[in-house]
């Protein structure tokens, strides 16, 4: 059940200095869920990529395997897969957990950590569209209610000064 929000103004009250303020936080504050989203998005791409880069690039290959191993975005370097020391284990993967750890996971256990990430970043960016739709919603409504009431203000000077010419021309 929704309830009225409880700081809710009647924006045909507001004046047009306030209204213009008011659009003005309006596109401040679509700007930063923009930038929010576009982070958002990026963060779930590279997720995507380290799965990526698990299924292609260490499941299902055998020691001494020539890769390239990324040390930025655009820089690799050569290197092998190193065959374990006990054979009988499965190779593990290094995942970033976040602010410089690292976890030593099977590519298994790597791809199912990134997948959870991909999908909880889904959820925020669902999230986010409905937030951004919202406030496109309201500036369209403050610029028209702001259009309409500098086009009453417009109107009403010019009658006020056709009257005050009138009044001239007479007396």
């Amino acid at each position: 059940m929704s309830q009225p929000a409880q700081n809710a103004v009647d924006i045909s009250t507001l004046s047009v200095q306030q209204l213009s303020a008011l659009q003005a936080r309006l596109t401040q504050e679509l700007e930063h869920l923009s930038t929010s989203y576009q982070r958002l998005r990026a963060a779930q791409l590279r997720f995507r990529d380290c799965i990526r880069s698990i299924q292609q690039g260490i499941q299902g290959k055998s020691g001494e395997t020539p890769l390239l191993i990324p040390l930025t975005t655009s820089l690799y370097v050569p290197g092998t897969l190193a065959t374990p020391a006990d054979s009988s284990s499965s190779s593990t993967v290094l995942v970033d957990v976040g602010t410089g750890f690292f976890v030593e996971k099977t590519p298994e256990d790597g791809i199912k950590f990134y997948t959870g990430k991909v999908d909880e970043l889904a959820k925020n960016l669902l999230e986010i569209e409905k937030a951004v739709g919202g406030k496109n919603d309201n500036l369209r409504i403050v610029e028209d209610v702001l259009r309409q009431k500098m086009l009453a203000e417009q109107q009403a000077g010019g009658s006020a000064s056709k009257q005050q010419r009138a009044q001239a021309s007479v007396g």
